[in-house]
């Protein structure tokens, strides 16, 4: 692996996903506000689905005596993620399928002071959805957070989606004409790449093209997590289609 440019297949991601989503920056701002007010600036922190690690370099970026461990199933992201922090000891990565009822054993840590997650859980239908906020209740400590920024989709104003879904999607062909990468381009790429071209085959035989979970509303998630055993949780942050929802312990 010596030699890839791995900031450079990090930057490459960002790069990608704010075509998605254009305010992806200011909910990572809010989220680490967050974390300094309920937790502090030394947290431990669980990045969970962390992909190429996005949140975990902010985190760290803003906060230098944090602590992050990143947890993911797909080898690709991993991959490129592991390169990016080697040699960080603030850092760990494990692989493992949040589905798996045992994925929280593969953990170095059994509590934590936040766990952070953005734009990964949409994949997740709401019954494993539920499963894993039970298994996250019990992963963050008394007075610790967990904030999930997400496609959280209301269904009683179908209009206003519809208005919103129109508008977003002009703004991403004009920019698209501009030369932006879209998803099925950005994993063409790496798919050519000598060092992420086996990661990245591995990555779509376990999870095929896409999967979208049932992207229900934030008002479910915050109820979600209520039950799951959080003392109190709403949004904290939203846009015309995502929203930041965070819990305390």
């Amino acid at each position: 692996m010596t030699g890839t440019d791995w900031a450079g297949w990090q930057q490459s991601w960002d790069r990608q996903q704010e075509w998605y989503m254009p305010d992806r920056e200011e909910r990572f701002r809010v989220m680490l506000d967050m974390v300094e007010a309920v937790v502090g600036p030394k947290p431990r922190v669980l990045d969970l689905a962390c992909g190429t690690g996005s949140i975990t370099d902010r985190l760290l970026q803003r906060f230098p005596e944090a602590t992050s461990t990143g947890v993911d199933l797909d080898p690709a992201l991993l991959a490129i993620a592991e390169g990016y922090f080697a040699g960080d000891e603030r850092v760990t990565f494990v692989t493992a399928d949040l589905k798996d009822p045992a994925w929280a054993a593969r953990l170095p840590h059994d509590s934590y002071d936040a766990v952070l997650t953005a734009t990964a859980l949409h994949w997740l239908h709401s019954e494993p959805l539920t499963a894993l906020y039970g298994q996250v209740a019990g992963l963050v400590r008394d007075g610790g957070v967990f904030m999930n920024a997400d496609h959280m989709i209301d269904r009683d104003t179908p209009r206003i989606n519809a208005a919103e879904r129109a508008q977003r999607h002009a703004r991403m062909d004009r920019e698209k004409a501009g030369g932006v990468l879209d998803w099925a381009e950005w994993w063409a790429l790496a798919a050519k790449d000598p060092v992420l071209a086996e990661p990245t085959a591995r990555r779509f035989e376990i999870y095929g093209e896409h999967a979208d979970g049932d992207t229900p509303s934030a008002g479910w998630h915050a109820d979600t997590l209520l039950a799951a055993g959080f003392g109190e949780a709403r949004v904290v942050w939203g846009s015309p289609s995502d929203s930041l929802v965070l819990a305390v312990k």
